[in-house]
């Protein structure tokens, strides 16, 4: 196979965690090494559906994902095991982002071949670490949050590149900080050594879905900030969440005035 839009499809179609991280270790290695490249004559994407996943965990409304305190081992469990999936999805919306949106400069196709090969790093960091613990993806209850955002962005990737990256997975460097934090002071250095490595990372991977917002507004002529807080508007309403982690989110390429502007809607909310 030599495009990379089939292949990213294998890639979101895999169902089994090992085979999908396998099938993205080796796109990733084919991509470096100039086997895949995005094909003009590739077939056009299909409708966006639920991408290839295990039959659990089983999928829940967020509400009803319970809450468990860091103090008991079933607790930091369940806290590692959120972020697994988390990751999990994130490998898929990496791929989708590569395999649904079209015509787009070739950095930006290495730079979601580039994510999803460390959210596949992510997931079986956390996988190991999971069963260390006794357990195993799977365990516990999870929502569909960030696929579900990504179904509805599907038809534009201004959209997709403005919500998924630029607010769902940005969430994770507003909060990694303060779960590393309270995992020190229960000892749970383990988990604290993966954390470290997830929030170092993630914060590229926000940073391409900040320039690849913005090419998308200078593509179509429009000003990126306005079109942010408009898209923010219409798909999250007053759900946004603060605080947020400045010096992070500015490494990931929002300016002061976004921010500023991110933190009123949040205290609106």
């Amino acid at each position: 196979m030599s495009d990379l839009h089939q292949a990213a499809r294998r890639c979101l179609e895999a169902a089994d965690p090992a085979e999908k991280l396998r099938l993205t270790h080796e796109a990733w290695q084919q991509w470096l090494a100039g086997e895949l490249t995005p094909s003009a004559s590739s077939p056009p994407p299909s409708p966006m559906g639920a991408p290839g996943r295990p039959a659990l965990p089983r999928l829940v409304p967020q509400r009803q994902v319970p809450h468990r305190g860091l103090g008991t081992e079933e607790g930091r469990a369940a806290l590692v095991h959120a972020v697994a999936h988390i990751e999990f999805n994130a490998i898929n919306l990496a791929w989708d982002a590569v395999y649904r949106f079209r015509d787009m400069p070739l950095a930006y196709y290495h730079d979601w071949a580039s994510c999803a090969h460390d959210e596949a790093r992510h997931f079986a960091m956390l996988s190991k670490r999971l069963a260390d613990m006794g357990h195993a993806y799977g365990d516990f209850d999870a929502h569909n949050g960030l696929w579900e955002m990504a179904e509805k962005t599907a038809h534009h990737d201004t959209a997709r590149m403005a919500l998924v990256p630029r607010v769902l997975e940005a969430r994770g460097l507003d909060v990694t900080p303060g779960m590393i934090e309270r995992l020190l002071s229960v000892g749970d250095q383990a988990t604290v050594a993966v954390l470290e490595v997830i929030l170092r990372e993630e914060v590229a991977h926000v940073a391409a879905g900040t320039r690849w917002f913005r090419h998308c507004c200078q593509r179509d002529g429009v000003d990126p900030r306005q079109t942010f807080l408009d898209l923010l508007q219409t798909y999250m309403g007053r759900t946004l969440r603060g605080p947020f982690n400045r010096p992070a989110r500015l490494e990931a390429g929002f300016d002061e005035q976004e921010l500023d502007r991110l933190t009123e809607m949040a205290l609106l909310g």
